[in-house]
């Protein structure tokens, strides 16, 4: 394409509307002629071709093949201005990302409120928290977010927010619990940091984040002091701004800033310039002043329904200001009026989508959704929501993503439960919950985690999904549904939904890998659980067993693990479900490694190989190919492990960070380090590489560790002890100590041949004292053995034992090999 005018700014999103406007004038059309042949609205147009708004994608196809250009070069540029959330970075970790900004987009038109503005910056200057109160609709998350946009400069490591849903209809308010997870999730505080239990040490965890931080964090819709306690910054400079219906006299350290109605002179001003009235005796507000105080009157003064009265004004040229009165004397409240008044100008299709929005469960929501709720095409349902958009029904606070005031939010549920039949109202609802099962594991096939899940049989696929193009998406997709999700899943639960329930956990697995602790997950599958019992599914049952197990190996609760496997075994076998065999395999293949077994863990991952191949499932066979690899190179068969790397490798793939091909690729340059030292260094360095752009520390460690182990062998040592020492440093950052019980004795094997004795020592006897406690036996095993080396010509006595109570451990866990 060549549209590109000259001159256009640097700014992406102005970048695209100034491409816009080109094909714009290719067409030769006006704004109403040519949303109307692209099946757009015109004041979304008007929006795309401003900048203010970026617009769908679909969108963008349209207007280009109406001028019969190609929509493909826009993509990238498209990419950059509607992509919510960066892809991680490709290079090494000295490319910093993005500080995470979660603020609703500030209002264009901000009105008045200088003294309470000036109020609450004063208050964050000498306390560094302010708490707002107000009534409904008076502004106080306007007011909360636009205080924040201002302060962003000053605290430029974060901005969040977070909505507590003190006094949202139909929704209980988050606990703190769970508002801390959300908020070290948006800092991407690793999982591994995150105390799984208990709410004083979660509050710690914040605090002790937020201390080396400059953050601005919006705390919104408070039901009491209790609820935002614990969520407040401890020392440090970060701030944050608390908003309630309530004062919060609970909370005697915060000031408060109470808001109370516009006055008369902002309320004019806002109306005025929210519905594009223009200044000066030729407005229509000018024109009738008594009317105009008569609809200043109605909305009480109240931002919120001042507002939606504007959107009605704005899009009726034809009203005079007198009509727009006449129209709000029909309701029964300020804000009822205007809620009342601008339903009544939506068309049917509109209305009852509209109705629809108030069935969702979670505080911001997409097209698809909408349109499997509402069963339209999601073309209808995007156009609708512009729509609402332009009619203040709905907000839009990043691209792609609407929301709801929780008073809009309260007025669907209360018109829904009054025109709606009954079936009706349930049939959507059962809409929503297959949609979000089904769009789920579509998200969970695209991450490619491991081996594909069963694909899920609760209810009916929606007739269109969002796209997953790539793992980033997908994850993006998860990240932006995670309320959304929990909320589906104790709305199927409240209903009786069990298959549901059971199904919907299982595509969150992977999810839960990368962002999320285990206690949720243990959670979650404890009442899948009780969901398939229900349902007397002996499948639904015997793989919410193997997951809940996963889930407690997870969460360090073997024994538990153990039970669940052994429960989840006879079913699966019952059910014929090779897959989920094969898969059961791996995670005692797993379990029975960390106990400190050799021998049982590599015929669990044969025998998981095998299960795969029978299932027809490469992806599987190949990390089980992998897994075994790795098993055989700790048990010290080098040449045989290095084959079945080979073999992992040769499999092609797309994703360079395929779990099998890391897998393999670490295993190989271990297992080649003295034959082939510098392509084991390439090996390992391309893993490491594929961990950092992937973001994943654990993996990036592990790496670490691996070539420092190679490097040792090659003889050299501190090339070796540099990277030992990366990897402790990013497993002190994840408090992650039994992988540190896993990479001790190789640590300390390489300062011995340093000629760092008493480091070694003290490695040795770490890994001696952690590793009975987290159960590792195999470690215990080899730190025993490392420090009788240590000890043959000082200590010859306490070598012995040392050497005894190795043989002791490895005649347990591995009687072929003594």
């Amino acid at each position: 394409m060549d549209e590109r005018p000259r001159g256009t700014a640097a700014d992406p999103q102005e970048e695209l509307a100034a491409r816009l406007r080109g094909l714009q004038e290719l067409s030769g059309l006006g704004v109403r002629a040519l949303a109307r042949d692209a099946g757009l609205s015109s004041s979304s147009l008007s929006r795309y071709l401003g900048g203010q708004t970026v617009p769908p994608w679909p969108a963008v196809v349209a207007l280009c093949r109406l001028v019969k250009r190609d929509p493909r070069p826009l993509r990238p540029l498209w990419d950059r201005c509607s992509n919510p959330l960066p892809a991680p970075p490709k290079a090494s970790r000295q490319v910093q990302p993005r500080p995470r900004n979660d603020l609703p987009r500030d209002v264009p038109d901000f009105t008045g409120r200088e003294a309470p503005l000036a109020a609450v910056l004063a208050a964050v200057d000498s306390h560094r928290v302010v708490a707002l109160d107000g009534m409904a609709g008076v502004g106080k998350t306007s007011l909360a977010v636009h205080a924040a946009h201002r302060l962003a400069e000053q605290f430029p490591d974060a901005q969040l927010y977070v909505d507590l849903h003190g006094f949202t209809e139909g929704q209980e308010p988050l606990s703190a619990d769970s508002a801390l997870r959300m908020l070290l999730g948006a800092l991407d505080v690793p999982s591994e940091r995150v105390p799984q239990e208990g709410l004083e040490q979660l509050a710690a965890c914040w605090r002790s984040e937020l201390a080396g931080r400059r953050a601005v964090v919006v705390l919104d819709n408070a039901v009491d002091a209790e609820q935002v306690r614990p969520l407040l910054p401890g020392a440090g400079p970060s701030v944050a701004l608390v908003t309630s219906r309530n004062r919060l006299l609970g909370l005697d350290e915060v000031p408060p800033v109470s808001l109370d109605v516009l006055s008369p002179e902002e309320s004019a001003e806002l109306l005025a310039r929210a519905s594009g009235d223009p200044t000066g005796p030729e407005g229509r507000l000018a024109r009738d002043p008594e009317s105009a105080a008569e609809v200043l009157r109605l909305c009480g003064h109240l931002p919120l329904a001042l507002r939606l009265a504007a959107a009605r004004l704005r899009h009726r040229p034809g009203w005079t200001v007198g009509i727009l009165a006449e129209r709000l004397s029909q309701g029964t409240g300020e804000v009822d009026a205007a809620l009342a008044m601008s339903v009544r100008q939506l068309d049917r299709g509109q209305a009852r989508l509209f109705r629809m929005l108030g069935i969702l469960p979670g505080p911001s929501f997409d097209e698809y959704v909408v349109a499997a709720v509402a069963d339209v095409p999601v073309r209808t349902a995007r156009i609708i929501l512009e729509d609402l958009l332009d009619a203040h029904l709905v907000q839009q606070p990043t691209v792609g993503r609407y929301r709801l005031h929780d008073l809009v939010r309260g007025h669907a549920r209360q018109t829904g439960a009054e025109q709606d039949a009954p079936a009706d109202r349930e049939r959507a609802l059962r809409r929503m919950l297959d949609f979000y099962v089904h769009a789920t594991a579509a998200a969970d096939a695209a991450l490619a985690a491991l081996s594909p899940s069963r694909p899920p049989s609760a209810g009916r696929p929606p007739a269109e999904l969002p796209p997953f193009a790539d793992k980033n998406q997908a994850l993006a997709w998860l990240v932006a549904e995670y309320e959304n999700l929990i909320g589906v899943f104790e709305t199927a639960a409240a209903i009786g939904a069990d298959t549901h329930v059971c199904e919907l956990p299982r595509f969150m697995r992977a999810y839960f890998a990368r962002r999320c602790g285990t206690t949720h997950l243990n959670y979650l599958f404890e009442r899948s659980l009780d969901a398939a019992r229900r349902l007397d599914d002996p499948l639904h049952e015997a793989e919410a067993q193997s997951d809940l197990g996963f889930a407690r190996y997870n969460a360090g609760r073997m024994a538990e693990a153990v039970a669940a496997y052994e429960a989840a075994e006879p079913r699966l076998s019952q059910a014929g479900a090779t897959r989920g065999q094969a898969e059961l395999a791996m995670r005692r293949g797993y379990l029975t490694w960390d106990q400190g077994y050799a021998e049982e863990p590599l015929e669990f991952f044969r025998l998981a190989g095998r299960s795969y191949e029978a299932a027809g499932c490469p992806t599987g066979a190949a990390h089980a190919s992998a897994s075994e690899a790795w098993a055989l190179l700790q048990l010290g068969q080098r040449e045989e492990a290095a084959r079945l790397a080979r073999g992992v490798l040769d499999i092609p793939t797309a994703d360079p960070a395929w779990p099998p091909t890391f897998t393999a690729r670490i295993t190989l340059g271990v297992a080649v380090a003295d034959d082939e030292p510098a392509q084991a260094v390439e090996h390992l360095q391309q893993a490491l590489d594929l961990a950092r752009s992937d973001g994943h520390m654990n993996n990036e460690a592990w790496c670490l560790n691996c070539l420092g182990v190679a490097l040792r062998r090659m003889g050299r040592y501190d090339e070796a002890l540099a990277r030992h020492r990366e990897a402790f440093a990013l497993l002190d950052k994840l408090f992650e100590e039994h992988w540190k019980v896993r990479f001790l004795n190789g640590y300390a094997e390489t300062c011995r041949l340093a000629g760092l004795t008493d480091e070694a020592r003290r490695l040795y006897a770490h890994a001696l004292a952690k590793a009975p406690e987290l159960g590792y036996r195999h470690e215990e095993a080899q730190a025993h053995e490392g420090l009788a080396v240590l000890l043959d010509a000082s200590d010859p006595a306490a070598a012995a034992e040392h050497r005894e109570a190795a043989r002791a451990l490895v005649h347990e866990l591995m009687p072929s090999a003594v």
